[in-house]
C-alpha cells in the first residue's frame, strides 16, 4: 500500500513538473524561459523513469506464480520427523529462530548493504500462518516461494530451499506439524519492499528469484560421499556468499563476502568438523556470526563429512574474499 502511495506522489510530481515546463515556455525572459524550461523538463524526465520503473518493480512482484501441489500428508513416521528436525535445526534454523526455535522475527533486510525494504522470517510453529496453510501450500513456499495467498516470497526465492529433495520437503513438513505453537505470528506478509526497492527491481537491479520447479527432486543416497555432499550444498545456501562456484564472493552481491571453500584442502577431516562445530578455524581464526556455523554445526558426522569429501575435489582457484 505505501508504495502505492508513493506511486501516486511520484505521477502527482510528474505531472506537477510538466505543467511547470509549460508555464515556463510563456515567460517573456527568454533566460527564465529554458533555464526553467530544461531544469523542469529534467525534473520531469527523472520523476517520470522513477514512476515507471515502480510500475515495472510493482508488475514482478505480482508476477510469480506456481502451482500447489496435491499433497496431503499421512500419519508421520519418527524417521522422517526425525530428519525434518535436522533439515530445520541445520538449515532453516539460521534465519527463522532468531527469538525461539523457528518463531521467526529476524529482519533480514538489516544484512542488506542497500536499506531496500523489510523482510522478516516467518513463524514456522503453529502459531505462525503455516498452521493455516495446506500442505501442499506449504510445499509449494518451499519448492517455489510463493505463500498461500500467492504473493512472492521474496527472500525466500534468493535461497536454495527449492533444491530440498520431494521426501525431504515432506519431512520438514512432518516435522512442522509436529512443533508445539509458540511465538508471535509474523506480518503478512513477511517481505516488503519499500519504494527504492520497488523502483531497484523494475530497473532490474535486485536479483531475481530462482526458477520455477515442478519436477520431481531426489537425493542420492545419504552417506559420507561427495555425491551426498554436493546434493547438501545444493540447498545449503553456502553459494550465496562464498560465489556461485565456491570461489568466493563476488563485490555487489547482497550477501556478505565470504572465502573461496577451497582453503578446506588443507584441513583433515576433523578440523573441519571441529570448525563447523566451534567457530574456530585450525588457524585459530573465529567466524563472523554472519557465517551460520551453528545450525550448519548441528548436522551429523554422516552430513559433515560429505560435505568436507565435496569441498576437497573442489578445483584450485584464488580467492581474496576474506570473512
Amino acid at each position: 500500500m505505501n508504495n502505492v502511495i508513493g506511486l501516486v506522489m511520484l505521477i502527482g510530481i510528474t505531472a506537477l513538473l510538466v505543467w511547470s515546463t509549460i508555464r515556463a515556455l510563456r515567460m517573456k525572459s527568454r533566460l527564465l524561459k529554458w533555464g526553467g524550461v530544461g531544469l523542469t523538463a529534467l525534473l520531469a524526465t527523472a520523476f517520470s523513469l522513477a514512476s515507471a520503473l515502480t510500475i515495472a518493480g510493482l508488475l514482478k512482484l505480482q508476477a510469480r506464480s506456481a502451482p500447489i501441489p496435491e499433497l496431503k500428508l499421512g500419519g508421520r513416521t519418527l524417521e522422517q520427523v526425525h530428519r525434518g528436525q535436522a533439515i530445520a535445526d541445520s538449515f532453516c534454523a539460521a534465519c527463522h529462530s532468531k527469538t525461539g526455535p523457528l518463531t521467526g522475527g529476524e529482519e533480514i533486510g538489516e544484512h542488506f548493504p542497500i536499506p531496500v525494504g523489510s523482510f522478516v522470517s516467518a513463524n514456522l510453529t503453529p502459531a505462525g500462518r503455516l498452521g493455516h496453510w495446506s500442505d501442499g501450500e506449504i510445499f509449494r513456499a518451499i519448492r517455489n516461494s510463493v505463500d498461500a495467498d500467492g504473493n512472492w516470497l521474496i527472500v525466500m526465492s534468493y535461497t536454495n530451499a527449492g533444491q530440498l529433495s520431494d521426501d525431504d520437503i515432506q519431512a520438514l513438513i512432518a516435522y512442522l506439524r509436529s512443533r508445539p505453537a509458540a511465538g508471535q505470528e509474523t506480518g503478512d506478509p513477511p517481505d516488503r519492499l519499500n519504494l527504492l526497492g520497488a523502483i531497484m527491481l523494475g530497473a532490474g537491479m535486485l536479483p531475481g528469484p530462482k526458477p520455477l520447479s515442478t519436477g520431481v527432486i531426489t537425493a542420492p543416497p545419504k552417506g559420507p560421499t561427495a555425491q551426498y555432499g554436493e546434493y547438501i550444498l545444493s540447498y545449503q545456501d553456502c553459494r550465496a556468499c562464498h560465489g556461485a562456484d565456491l570461489a568466493g564472493g563476488v563485490e555487489g552481491q547482497l550477501a556478505p563476502l565470504g572465502p573461496g571453500l577451497n582453503i578446506v584442502k588443507d584441513w583433515k577431516l576433523e578440523q573441519f568438523v571441529s570448525t563447523m562445530r566451534t567457530g574456530i578455524d585450525p588457524a585459530g581464526h573465529e567466524m563472523g556470526e554472519q557465517m551460520p556455523w551453528r545450525p550448519i554445526g548441528k548436522m551429523d558426522d554422516e552430513e559433515l563429512a560429505a560435505i568436507y569429501e565435496y569441498l576437497i575435489r573442489l578445483p584450485d582457484f584464488q580467492s581474496s574474499s576474506t570473512r
